[in-house]
């Protein structure tokens, strides 16, 4: 399928909006907590950022849609609006059932250029995403909470995946309608937004701890989750989980594909010094 025909466009946006769930944060199947599994749900720092992220994200979101004219993409991209405010939900729920203390915070002002807005915000759910997925496998195989509440996070994180190989796909069109039809490009050409996405996880995470008596915000805390916490096995289950959780969508689907590259280099050097590092057996 040539990248950035009629026909990818069509695929793509077909395939985001066949794979809709419906369903009412509010009559999930939220679990009844014991105090022990309260009180971990609480001290988890960055909820009042997630709350806030996730609005921000409907917000950018609906305000890009009202910009695109093709009729398949404004639909498509509508359906996302919808998803991302959904989450705000769900997370507004879960605080408001929990007692979790998280303040809803007030909306900055977006950007008058919404388009660069909606690729900064893409680049970082890509970002956010890859981190979170061996942030969530580390906590479930934690028993951080019970089952049943991963069941509902699970929901989430399959429509943030949607998302991401949604928005993907829309980068590589719109890219390739301004020229850029290389797949081979198409990283280097993102390269400049992952950049820029990393530069504002660290804003969040200094914010987050001037918010949280020092704890830092950041997607990698994983060790709230899990005592003994190791960066190669945390890259590992990020490496694994992504690629999981992509193998469920469409192989003529285009994924993300910087992180798990770079992920993948970076696995096998540790492994390399990890090997070189033992000592040597005497002959």
């Amino acid at each position: 399928m040539k990248i950035g025909s009629e026909a990818h466009k069509e695929f793509f946006c077909r395939h985001f909006k066949e794979t809709y769930q419906e369903f009412d944060p509010k009559a999930l199947p939220w679990p009844e907590l014991n105090q022990a599994e309260l009180e971990r749900l609480r001290s988890v720092p960055f909820w009042q950022e997630v709350f806030y992220t996730e609005r921000r994200a409907g917000a950018i979101v609906a305000a890009f849609t009202e910009t695109v004219k093709d009729p398949v993409l404004k639909e498509a991209i509508a359906l996302q609006g919808l998803e991302e405010a959904r989450h705000a939900e769900l997370i507004r729920e879960m605080i408001r059932r929990y007692g979790i203390d998280a303040q809803e915070l007030p909306m900055e002002q977006l950007s008058a250029d919404v388009e660069t807005a909606f690729k900064d915000f893409g680049f970082g759910e890509c970002v956010d995403s890859f981190l979170g997925f061996g942030v969530f496998k580390m906590a479930r195989q934690s028993s951080f909470l019970p089952e049943s509440m991963f069941e509902i996070f699970d929901v989430l994180m399959y429509e943030e995946t949607r998302h991401i190989v949604f928005f993907v796909n829309w980068m590589a069109y719109n890219q390739a309608r301004r020229g850029f039809v290389s797949r081979t490009l198409l990283p280097l050409v993102s390269f400049r937004y992952y950049i820029r996405a990393f530069k504002r996880m660290v804003g969040t995470a200094r914010r987050g701890a001037a918010m949280n008596d020092g704890k830092e915000f950041a997607a990698t805390q994983a060790s709230v989750f899990i005592d003994g916490f190791n960066f190669r096995r945390f890259l590992e289950d990020c490496y694994g989980e992504n690629r999981r959780r992509m193998s469920v969508f469409e192989p003529e689907m285009l994924r993300p594909s910087f992180l798990p590259q770079l992920a993948e280099t970076a696995l096998a050097a540790l492994r390399l010094w990890s090997f070189r590092s033992k000592p040597q057996t005497p002959a």
